[in-house]
């Protein structure tokens, strides 16, 4: 068992309406696709009220080779990065006091935007002074169900070294990936959906000493985990790798899948703990997008008030990636929940996949 002690998020400083980024996207492709106007709707219908990019609205329209907005992803990766690690280990919010690099044991980086060799920890660990033997792990490919695994994963990693602390890393450019010549629906639809962030969670061992600067008398403690892939899936979502960069994979099924897979998933993995879905009060779900959201409401049998949080974050800040399900959680740290409360986080992704982290909250105060 870990627990989640803290969260720091950042943005890039380029903020639009998704006004703004609709009448951007008319202008890019009106003279490409005559049936562009249909395809806007889904700007209003997404329920994102504004979005952050990595670059000015200006800069998308000329043409940038792939080596060139990947160039400006490992920079921006790299600079936000550390802005979001400072703000989770300085989190005055979460912390009675700062925790120290020397403290952090391992760095989980999560991304599927960009490439770097070395990957970008490595970078973050050359600017801020972590410890030499700080243990990087990668993790490449995820997408949307990136965050979640990367909780997951550092869960897995403290439950095998409980006296350790892990910094899960999660960065998403995804505004680098737009195609401005590529007139498929997924390409359209991927534009009005997709935003970029950054967010940062650190998480210590059942034996770590930093439970004791937890400003929060209950915490989130991870009980368990699971991944689930479906099998032959792999058209559904993801990327195509072409010369002119990411080319986005974005089934229009993915709310019908969700439907029909999600719910047996989830209650074998809560039937493990002798729980079901109505013994939940916490959901931190990934918020793919409006029909997604619907589509978990259906599955699980919520309501839109079980998932508040989530659609909260969708409209201020849009789809993230892995990063999205983080910012839903930094939201549910905030609260005062009570000690016993169990909580949901969950995310879909390439492959395609699920993964289900399952939570209890537990007042840490009393133990140390």
């Amino acid at each position: 068992m870990s627990y989640i002690l803290s969260i720091g998020t950042k943005t890039p400083p380029y903020y639009y309406s998704q006004e703004k980024a609709k009448e951007f996207v008319h202008e890019l492709f009106r003279s490409k696709y005559k049936k562009i106007d249909r395809l806007l709707n889904v700007f209003q219908n997404g329920q994102i009220n504004g979005r952050y990019f990595s670059a000015p609205l200006e800069w998308f329209k000329e043409t940038h080779s792939f080596s060139e907005k990947n160039e400006r992803y490992v920079e921006l990766a790299t600079t936000l990065g550390i802005e979001a690690i400072k703000k989770t280990i300085e989190n005055d919010m979460f912390l009675t006091q700062s925790v120290h690099y020397d403290d952090i044991d391992a760095i989980f980086f999560i991304s599927s935007t960009g490439l770097s060799t070395p990957s970008i920890e490595a970078k973050i660990m050359n600017k801020l002074p972590f410890h030499e033997h700080t243990k990087r792990i990668p993790i490449w490919g995820l997408g949307c169900a990136g965050g979640a695994s990367g909780i997951a994963r550092a869960n897995e990693y403290c439950k095998a070294f409980p006296e350790t602390n892990v910094l899960v890393l999660c960065v998403e450019l995804c505004s680098l990936t737009l195609q401005k010549d590529d007139i498929t629906k997924s390409n359209i639809i991927g534009t009005s959906l997709f935003a970029d962030g950054v967010a940062c969670s650190l998480v210590c061992g059942r034996e770590s000493k930093l439970l004791q600067y937890s400003k929060i008398e209950s915490l989130p403690m991870i009980i368990d985990n699971e991944s689930t892939l479906m099998a032959h899936s792999e058209d559904v979502m993801g990327w195509e790798v072409k010369n002119t960069g990411l080319h986005v994979i974005f089934s229009k099924d993915i709310p019908t899948i969700i439907k029909n897979w999600l719910k047996p998933n989830v209650e074998k993995f809560l039937k493990r703990h002798q729980l079901t879905v109505e013994d939940v009060s916490q959901f931190i779900a990934h918020p793919g997008g409006k029909k997604v959201l619907d589509a978990y409401e259906t599955a699980l049998n919520l309501s839109s008030e079980h998932l508040a949080h989530s659609t909260k974050v969708l409209n201020e800040f849009g789809n993230m990636s892995s990063v999205t399900v983080l910012f839903v959680m930094a939201e549910i740290l905030n609260l005062n929940i009570q000690h016993g409360e169990f909580g949901l986080l969950f995310a879909l992704g390439p492959g395609f996949s699920s993964e289900c982290v399952l939570l209890k909250w537990h007042n840490v105060k009393g133990e140390i």
